[in-house]
């Protein structure tokens, strides 16, 4: 099939009205791609030595340097080797939410840096950027022209009339979804999803989409690796309904992807979509839209694991999670800027183990965002640094802290996808309850910035953080070792008990294999290796502690929290 005939299906679900041939040569023209182009099939987009670093571009900063340049240093001094993309946080000048409230999406910040540090970023190790489709800055020129009644503002932004049936819209906000506001033509009532600073941009309006497609063109122009879809699931507005997931916000990722595809192959297009298990699988499509999508579900039943030292819900879930299909791949992670989503965990975890979690979360001093539903607030996620909040479990703060740290890290660069790791994890930063009273939102709770003098004492010193830090960059560089961890390896979820998790590993190609187990509690474990059918023709070794594997052995104890990577040799 030739792209303009793929581009052209996809329009013409979504611009009814349009003429779709016409929509067609701009979109592609938009793009720089060819109408005749062959459509292919990208392939080998990622393998075991990918992994993601997610930050802010100022998290990091040093005296007299752009904060790019300052965060290009550190990922080429301290993770030189098992660190393949930077997912630098917009880098856009915003007026709110910390950077996704974008007044100009074609501009760096003057104090990051400029392009030049985009790009550097870019060609190594590799750059994540956001592209934010729901929504832009109420400060933005677009919305100065909407409320002055100027083009192509004017027709840029998603009104509704006073007597639209809202009722059912889902939002993860509790503000008001309206905002009132004069214009020319009268005041007029804007849909915000998120705040009244952030406007909803009108996708069935292609004016926009070309517009935007123009800022798309330019962050593949600039290098970058994987682009995220920030706040997806929202993009597309019909009165009357929960105004997530409509028919035409799939069709618009399907576009999209077939664009990146077309127009820089090797582009790795990510969903963001914090939102019940089953609905964010389905932005895999028919392996047709996003190549990754966030494994959402597996912060808050890690988390779970740990705090109540039992593995039933997590080895529940997993053993349900589908396989990603060739050039798909799910991104794991444990943390990130914003909090752990509770509704991933809907249906996989009971009221009143959530419950339990949200006290759990204010006992290590964390905080809870909520949310509206038709019976009023729910807690949408739980705001606070993983490193506070393995210091303790459901019973309290205890001695294991590193340890439960550190496993569950190994978990989650153990299991099938491509894992992501917080900047704030990787330096054990704690609870910033002076940023929350700064910043007035409880999501700058995990959003520290720091100085790099401060950073390398902390690093270099003898710690809870350097020792941290050096726990995980060790997993990180033995998963980059081993094709058993490629992001699609087989995976089977061991059956140990609930003190364990475990889930084994094969390469694709059959080579070899990792068993990968956690002791999920603050006791010793006895893990029996007869459960692992070890074949007697390999040899084994934990990738972790360097330890050969007998064969003669009958037994593996697994100290507190303790993991081990047993792994046969690579053919």
């Amino acid at each position: 099939m030739l792209v303009a005939d793929r581009v052209q299906s996809h329009l013409r679900l979504m611009y009814l009205r349009e003429d779709v041939a016409a929509l067609t040569a701009r979109v592609l023209d938009t793009l720089r791609v060819p109408a005749d182009q062959p459509l292919l099939e990208p392939t080998g987009l990622w393998d075991e030595r990918d992994s993601v670093l997610i930050t802010y571009g100022d998290t990091i900063t040093a005296e007299g340097e752009a904060p790019l340049a300052t965060l290009h240093r550190f990922v080429a001094q301290r993770l030189d080797g098992c660190c393949s993309v930077v997912h630098v946080l917009p880098l856009f000048p915003y007026s709110s939410d910390d950077g996704f409230s974008i007044v100009d999406y074609r501009v760096v910040r003057d104090d990051l840096g400029d392009w030049d540090d985009v790009s550097e970023l870019a060609d190594a190790p590799g750059l994540m950027i956001d592209l934010v489709l729901n929504h832009c800055s109420a400060g933005s020129a677009w919305f100065g022209q909407f409320e002055r009644g100027e083009e192509p503002g004017r027709s840029y932004f998603v009104t509704a009339d006073p007597d639209d049936d809202v009722t059912q819209v889902v939002r993860p906000r509790t503000l008001p979804l309206l905002r009132p506001t004069a214009t020319p033509e009268g005041e007029r009532l804007v849909w915000c999803t998120f705040s009244h600073d952030q406007v909803d941009l009108d996708w069935s309006n292609p004016e926009l989409l070309c517009d935007m497609l123009g800022v798309l063109r330019r962050y593949l122009d600039v290098g970058a690796r994987f682009l995220r879809l920030d706040a997806v699931a929202y993009v597309w507005k019909r009165p009357g309904t929960r105004c997530i997931h409509l028919p035409e916000t799939h069709e618009l990722v399907k576009l999209i992807r077939t664009l990146v595809d077309a127009a820089a192959p090797g582009t790795v297009l990510v969903t963001e979509t914090n939102v019940p298990n089953r609905e964010n699988l389905k932005y895999f499509g028919h392996g047709d839209e996003a190549h990754v999508i966030y494994n959402f579900s597996l912060p808050p039943l890690v988390l779970d694991a740990l705090w109540t030292g039992h593995s039933r819900h997590l080895a529940t879930w997993m053993m349900s999670m589908p396989p990603a299909r060739d050039g798909t791949a799910y991104l794991n992670f444990l943390a990130s800027h914003d909090g752990v989503g509770l509704r991933p965990a809907e249906g996989l975890l009971e009221p009143d183990e959530v419950d339990r979690m949200v006290d759990t979360a204010r006992a290590a001093g964390g905080m809870v965002s909520t949310f509206d539903t038709p019976s009023g607030p729910k807690a949408y996620e739980l705001n606070l640094s993983l490193f506070d909040a393995l210091a303790r479990t459901h019973a309290g703060p205890d001695e294991h802290h590193l340890a439960r740290f550190t496993c569950a890290h190994a978990i989650m660069l153990a299991v099938e996808g491509i894992p992501a790791v917080y900047v704030h994890s990787l330096l054990g930063t704690p609870n910033d309850v002076e940023a929350v009273e700064d910043r007035g939102h409880h999501r700058a709770i995990n959003r520290s910035q720091l100085r790099l003098d401060e950073v390398d004492a902390a690093l270099d010193g003898g710690g809870v953080r350097a020792a941290a830090f050096r726990s995980l960059r060790h997993l990180l560089t033995e998963r980059a070792k081993h094709s058993a961890f490629h992001p699609n390896a087989t995976q089977f979820t061991l059956h140990l008990g609930d003190e364990l998790f475990g889930c084994w590993r094969q390469a694709r190609d059959r080579s070899s294999s990792v068993f990968a187990v956690s002791n999920m509690t603050a006791h010793s474990v006895v893990l029996p290796l007869s459960e692992l059918n070890l074949t007697v023709t390999d040899t084994w070794t934990d990738l972790l502690s360097g330890a050969p594997i007998s064969h003669e052995s009958d037994e593996v104890v697994l100290g507190p929290y303790a993991s081990v990577w047993i792994a046969s040799s690579e053919a």
